[in-house]
């Protein structure tokens, strides 16, 4: 067994004992569709990432089909893609897409679909705006200011231009978006196949990250807002250094529990459909706690925000790996810039620039 499978079985085991359970024994088929409610398909796209998939999902509509998510923009995506095209279920067209955040592996095929097929697509005007911008700064020198908040974090210079080489490396992966697109408004109904969706818009992940959530059939179609075996990256940026995404992201939780009920099948967009949806933001919120109470002991000793990668994510995090290294940059920030903002920690720039965080006595 290899080292992979053996690791994705302790962690299923782990979400089970927690009060998960996962309604479907196998994935679907690559290049197929696997239905998992009625007029709602479950697509497994692959990923050129260290986390190699993404679930995106095909509703039957009236007149046509409705796509949530697309995957990444590259050759495997659309040889994906065109196998299932072949073997759709019906001649109906592709008529919209609704994307539930402006990252590259929701995203990225989204232009794709609008040029070959003509249709729509729906998106939150934050998440919509963002994409464009990333694509608008494509090949762009690093800004000034960001590079500057990666050294404030303690990054050298080989780790900040590999940063800027891995960049430009990213925005090859988005097809150009269309010039247009429907705006999603938090708490709106979308009627897609006879059922009534509700948009749910939260932040901390994403600006406006979209999530929907169908009580007919019982469905709630996470994103990456609620997932059974990983915790969303949530992370600050350089182009707005001081926000509190995470922050964001508890509260959006708990309203995420307020707004849908327990009994629903949800579907992430990584991992597998599973039941559970409560006892899972309980668990994602009790561990933004412990994080939290992790860096509080910690940083009774000053420190910077890469020193704390071990004491967030328990092992070391290597800058070969620049994607992994900017991700846990961006999440022990979020944290860092929660307690700012309760007042519970001081921070100290030395003469290279670099920031020191430590415990308010």
């Amino acid at each position: 067994m290899s080292a992979a499978l053996e690791k994705w079985q302790r962690d299923r085991e782990r979400s089970i004992a927690q009060g998960l359970s996962y309604p479907f024994a196998q994935l679907p088929v690559p290049g197929q569709m696997r239905q998992v409610a009625p007029g709602v398909y479950w697509i497994r796209m692959p990923l050129p990432f260290v986390l190699d998939h993404i679930n995106l999902w095909a509703l039957e509509d009236d007149d046509g089909w409705t796509l949530v998510d697309t995957g990444v923009y590259s050759g495997a995506s659309i040889e994906s893609w065109q196998s299932l095209l072949d073997n759709w279920p019906d001649a109906r067209p592709i008529k919209r897409v609704i994307v539930t955040h402006m990252h590259v592996d929701h995203v990225g095929m989204a232009g794709w679909f609008s040029e070959r097929f003509g249709c729509s697509l729906w998106m939150a005007r934050q998440e919509y705006l963002q994409a464009r911008l990333t694509l608008a700064d494509a090949n762009q020198p690093l800004p000034h200011a960001w590079r500057q908040f990666y050294v404030r974090a303690g990054w050298n210079d080989q780790a900040i231009d590999a940063f800027a080489a891995g960049a430009a490396k990213y925005v090859r992966k988005f097809h150009p978006l269309p010039s247009s697109y429907r705006r999603l408004r938090d708490g709106e109904h979308i009627a897609i196949g006879g059922h009534q969706w509700k948009i749910l818009l939260t932040g901390g992940h994403s600006p406006e990250h979209a999530s929907l959530y169908c009580a007919d059939l019982k469905l709630y179609i996470s994103g990456d807002q609620v997932l059974p075996r990983i915790s969303s990256n949530v992370s600050t940026y350089p182009y707005e250094p001081d926000a509190n995404p995470l922050d964001d992201w508890y509260s959006s939780l708990g309203r995420i529990a307020l707004q849908v009920p327990d009994e629903v099948m949800v579907l992430p967009s990584h991992n597998e459909c599973f039941h559970g949806l409560h006892p899972r933001i309980e668990a994602l919120r009790e561990s933004v706690g412990q994080g939290l109470a992790d860096l509080r002991k910690a940083l009774r000793t000053p420190a910077r925000v890469i020193d704390l990668f071990e004491v967030l994510f328990h092992r070391p995090i290597d800058q070969s790996n620049p994607a992994q290294y900017r991700m846990a940059t961006g999440e022990a920030t979020s944290h860092l810039n929660l307690l700012l903002h309760r007042g519970e920690l001081s921070v100290n720039s030395d003469d290279q620039g670099v920031c020191w965080y430590r415990l308010r006595s």
